[in-house]
């Protein structure tokens, strides 16, 4: 199947349900709303042929205009998208928003045509499980999102290889009502296959991202074996202050909550020189966070000093490069309550002159079974500053 290249053959959907993107992304291929037992399967291909839908300027919303997707399907239950190969959307390939009892399974995406090329967009949905689908995407990769009230929850994503020139597993940045009980296992993330980019880099931005700046709820997620080469950055999670509402006159929402994450059994290799870094605000810290079974080779190579005072910008777009290099070559932790760092190995690909890890505004942190592989730093391995309640000495063993 082939979607048509002009505009006027899509009709123009606004939804009942109110979300931050129905002002101005109209357009699909396959439309679905408060619809059940929905079922895109088989063999074939569906070719959105994207790159026809040339982006006619660089503001906002109206660059968002006038690409449409391949598949919306809203507030629809029961859907399933299973054995299909999507490629060349002009948008997100697929936006499921509010929708229930969704299964993604064994598909094919290949999205590098146009702008905002996401793998697929899980969006306030209730009851989801993908599994043992490939991506190549020029955006993002699995995405979660929260453009509306509708709390993303109870979803399982499992036996997946992704490839993203952005981030390849993402929950938000759009994160209005939030997300609960998500778990993350056995994921594949490489290079992507494509050799041209229209956005981020080519080995990709970060593997893994966990972006929560709308006010809503990141709660219970779990992340495991997770196998990451190329991206950037490995690991990046934020609580941020961006405040963006539905429409635009209403008020802009409180600080959300981050909590109840765990991340284990990571292997990452072929990083950037940014740093990973878990971040909340002042006053409004990331929670109960642990971090285990994870060996990382970092490329390091920074020889000049870098400021410990990295910048809080609270109200920015939630991305892993956004405070630049950061004074740790490994991990880079501000404004974290309750913080769990067990059988962590780090090395370095060059010498580098930051910290390992930097511990900034903790209130509770416990690091056990650290080893660093690190004859090429030249610092001492932690730097800490208003931390309580640490347990860090006798912590690490250098080679």
């Amino acid at each position: 199947i082939k979607g048509s290249t002009d505009l006027n053959d899509y009709e123009e959907h606004v939804p009942e349900l109110q979300s931050y993107n129905d002002v101005f992304l109209r357009y699909s291929l396959f439309y679905a709303e408060k619809a059940e037992n929905i079922s895109i399967s088989g063999e074939g291909t569906i070719d959105g042929q994207g790159s026809y839908f040339v982006r006619q300027t660089s503001e906002k919303p109206q660059r968002y205009m006038n690409r449409p997707y391949i598949i919306r399907f809203v507030e629809s239950k029961n859907v399933t998208i299973e054995n299909i190969n999507m490629q060349n959307s002009a948008m997100w390939m697929q936006q499921y928003l509010a929708c229930e009892y969704l299964t993604i399974r064994g598909i094919k995406v290949y999205n590098h045509a146009n702008y905002n090329n996401d793998m697929m967009d899980i969006d306030g949905c209730k009851n989801v499980i993908i599994s043992d689908c490939f991506g190549d995407t020029d955006d993002d990769g699995i995405t979660l999102k929260s453009t509306s009230n509708r709390i993303t929850e109870n979803v399982t994503i499992t036996n997946c290889v992704v490839s993203s020139h952005c981030n390849a597993i993402k929950l938000g940045t759009e994160s209005i009502g939030g997300f609960k009980n998500i778990t993350i296992s056995n994921i594949v993330v490489k290079p992507s296959e494509s050799k041209t980019k229209i956005t981020g880099h080519h080995a990709g931005i970060s593997g893994i991202t966990l972006g929560m700046v709308d006010g809503g709820i990141l709660d219970g997620v779990m992340i495991n074996n997770i196998r990451i080469d190329g991206p950037q950055v490995p690991i990046y999670l934020r609580l941020g202050n961006r405040g963006r509402t539905i429409r635009e006159d209403m008020p802009k929402p409180n600080v959300g909550v981050f909590q109840n994450v765990s991340i284990s059994n990571i292997v990452a290799t072929n990083t950037g020189q940014i740093g990973c870094s878990i971040t909340g605000i002042k006053n409004q810290p990331i929670k109960n966070i642990s971090l285990s079974n994870i060996n990382i080779v970092f490329k390091g190579g920074i020889t000049e000093e870098i400021s410990l005072d990295v910048p809080e910008l609270d109200d920015h777009y939630p991305e892993s490069d956004m405070f630049g290099i950061l004074p740790s070559y490994g991990f880079y932790f501000r404004h974290v309550e309750n913080l769990k760092v067990d059988n962590i190995n780090l090395s370095l690909e060059e010498s580098d002159t930051r910290y390992a890890f930097v511990f900034d505004d903790i209130n509770g942190v416990k690091l056990s079974d650290i080893m660093l592989r690190n004859k090429l730093a030249q610092k001492k391995n932690y730097f800490i500053r208003n931390v309580k309640n640490s347990e860090l000495e006798d912590s690490m063993i250098i080679h």
